[in-house]
């Protein structure tokens, strides 16, 4: 482990001299190594916390964070950093080469140590994703032998050379980045951890067969399909549990708000969000917000341990919170002062709320966190995943979206007695059909119209109408986000405006307001506010109504 003292005690106060140089130099994760008790503050840190300085500070680097983390703390790390999905709201899938980079950070700290930490992890997903990595065979099934009529048979070898056998068993790369950490690492499993290794090899040999011969007659999951579908719906169990929101659920919950009936005066409640609170296991509250045990996990010795202790898990969590790794305790949305009048409506409602009844607001602030996390789980904002400070202001402005526009007239104390998800719900329909349709039908229109003397910008806008068209009656204008490049010779401004509005989540852009006269010709991605108001959707129908001219007074010739 890098910084571990040498026994000559002469050369020690150089060496720890030199580690703190080392460090300063290093930034943030110097400062952390740096912090007295590390080896009691890590193992009390949330998995979340502790995945934050990983991609902050970077894996590689955090070898001696990674080795005194638990096995469960890293469980559950691996949850949020070894899957990755192709773009927002499609379903995650194991990342193999990460966990190859994991392996060889574990192995940083010996190999009896990483083969000890992983012993203790679910095996299942250490077979799956090891899999990937190595095939494994008995050792007497490729082995040299001699047929009854005398015949020498050579052992039967797939890699170029770097197979190895360990414990009766050949193991052969399928991947040659970590195998030198592999070997090492099973060497020690197989003689400090053999049951663990014999379940590990058995697994990965079963992964290991080329398959079953095709024959037409069935559709079947290849083992490693479904061991990789069964550890992928292991994760999303764990994660439910923990106030996750599946991908496939987000997106399954945002097309249904999508057909919502917002003229329904007692609309049924939605069954996948009554699942999921049906499912979640609520954590006990923490007595104060801005207590800083609340980042960390309720510990059974956590009343006996010293002051030392205690400052020193409060110097780690005020170091992260400076740095920005970690957010600020959140702010209730009563108290946010960032919420302007834009969100008056469901900020006097939540008062309201509150003041009726305490157990009822406490549920809609739930019900806010839920919608939140669907809307970074199901849906993209400009093609990119959601921030967690914007799905937190996404939900509250579609939320205040749906009172605006709530069939009947509500009565001051309406959400105590009312959930927020009928009220996201009927926002959310709005927005679809209000803004994002609306943008594309529009849109459609112009180009019928519009005629550009360039030979090749018209090509391209014939090919945006007819895409458009097609996306429009699917219910899916966004799709057709690339086509809408051909607007940016035309005008920047206006074709940030429609990228914006043509979004899953339709958002108003600063350039949708600028005016002719001065308008700028390069345009800012995140100069943007989410739609929370009636007022906002008719300033889209006034953009629409300019945006012709706007097209035809281009650089280019237009009419």
């Amino acid at each position: 482990m890098r910084g571990r003292p040498r026994p000559d005690g002469d050369s020690q106060p150089a060496e720890q001299a030199l580690q703190r140089v080392t460090r300063a130099q290093q930034g943030l994760l110097g400062r952390i190594l740096d912090i007295p008790q590390l080896a009691r503050v890590v193992p009390r840190l949330q998995p979340e916390v502790l995945h934050r300085v990983i991609q902050t500070c970077g894996l590689e680097d955090c070898a001696e964070l990674v080795a005194l983390a638990t096995p469960d703390q890293l469980l559950r790390v691996f949850d949020l950093d070894l899957w990755h999905g192709d773009r927002p709201g499609l379903d995650d899938q194991l990342d193999a080469d990460r966990f190859g980079v994991w392996l060889e950070v574990l192995m940083e700290s010996g190999a009896e140590a990483a083969a000890q930490k992983l012993a203790r992890m679910d095996v299942d997903l250490v077979i799956a994703a090891l899999a990937q990595h190595v095939l494994v065979f008995d050792g007497a099934s490729v082995s040299r032998f001699t047929t009854l009529d005398g015949e020498e048979v050579p052992a039967s070898r797939r890699g170029d050379g770097l197979g190895c056998e360990i414990g009766g068993y050949l193991i052969e790369p399928r991947r040659t980045g970590p195998w030198d950490a592999i070997v090492a690492l099973l060497l020690s499993l197989d003689e400090e951890h053999r049951d663990y290794f014999d379940r590990l090899m058995r697994g990965c040999r079963t992964l290991s067969n080329s398959g079953f011969e095709l024959d037409g007659l069935d559709d079947l999951l290849s083992d490693r399909e479904q061991d990789m579908f069964d550890l992928a719906c292991d994760r999303e169990r764990r994660r439910e549990k923990q106030g996750y929101v599946t991908p496939a659920q987000a997106r399954a919950f945002l097309q249904m708000a999508r057909q919502f009936h917002v003229g329904d005066a007692a609309p049924p409640g939605n069954p996948i969000a009554g699942a999921y609170f049906r499912a979640i296991e609520w954590a006990a509250p923490v007595n104060d917000a801005n207590d800083a045990s609340g980042r960390l996990p309720a510990s059974s010795d956590s009343a006996f341990e010293p002051p030392e202790t205690a400052d020193a898990i409060a110097a780690v969590v005020d170091l992260l919170v400076e740095a920005g790794v970690v957010p600020p305790p959140p702010r209730a949305l009563l108290d946010d002062p960032r919420a302007a009048s834009r969100l008056a409506l469901i900020q006097a409602h939540m008062q309201a709320a509150a003041d009726a009844d305490h157990a009822a607001y406490s549920q809609r602030t739930e019900e806010l966190g839920f919608l939140a996390n669907t809307i970074m789980a199901g849906c993209s904002l400009q093609a990119r995943a959601f921030t967690v400070r914007e799905a937190s202001d996404a939900a509250a402005a579609i939320c205040n979206l749906g009172l605006e526009n709530w069939p009947s007239t509500l009565a001051e104390d309406f959400l105590a007695g009312h959930d927020l998800v009928s009220v996201f719900q009927g926002g959310w329909t709005v927005l679809h059909r209000g803004v994002c349709m609306y943008a594309a039908e529009r849109l459609i229109d112009v180009l019928t119209e519009l005629r550009c003397g360039d030979r090749e910008i018209q090509a391209g806008l014939d090919a945006l109408r007819i895409e458009l068209a097609t996306q429009w009656r699917d219910g899916t204008p966004w799709r057709a986000r690339e086509a809408l490049d051909v607007i940016m010779p035309l005008d920047m401004p206006a074709w940030a405006a429609l990228v914006g509005l043509l979004d899953e989540c339709p958002v108003i852009h600063a350039g949708m307001d600028t005016s002719r006269g001065t308008r700028p010709r390069a345009v800012s991605a995140t100069d943007f506010e989410f739609i929370s108001e009636n007022r906002q959707i008719a300033s889209v129908h006034r953009f629409f109504q300019t945006l012709p001219e706007t097209l035809r007074g281009s650089d280019f010739p237009c009419a």
